[in-house]
């Protein structure tokens, strides 16, 4: 059984930093491809991040140079740095597991359950 789970969110002031992390269990970790997604209530899970086993890397606009995607197979984990947080990047966040390089939600199979992070003026 595939589990995700993400760990790192929290409150921070506007131009401060998070490091999100994912642990998956139970998934072949080093293929295939793994993703970041966010949500605010009465929105749509937006796609923020994206990186597969060729280290290949796929950003929203509205993150891009700012948060930086890594992985590191040994420890079977999906990091997402978080630099200059903006009040916008309010959100639940969650990563998931698929086989495409896209961020969109569709074409992810397995969602940890999110993790918290709070920006504040």
């Amino acid at each position: 059984q595939v589990q995700l789970m993400e760990s790192g969110g929290g409150s921070v002031q506007t131009g401060g930093s998070l490091r999100l992390s994912c642990t998956a269990s139970g998934y072949i970790y080093d293929s295939g491809c793994m993703g970041w997604f966010r949500q605010v209530p009465g929105k749509e899970r937006e796609g923020v991040a994206a990186i597969c086993t060729s280290d290949s890397t796929l950003y929203a606009s509205s993150v891009k140079g700012r948060f930086t995607v890594s992985r590191d197979n040994a420890k079977n984990t999906l990091y997402l740095q978080m630099n200059s947080l903006k009040p916008e990047d309010t959100a639940m966040y969650y990563c998931a597991a698929g086989n495409v390089l896209l961020l969109a939600a569709a074409y992810y199979r397995h969602w940890g359950q999110g993790t918290q992070v709070t920006v504040s003026t």
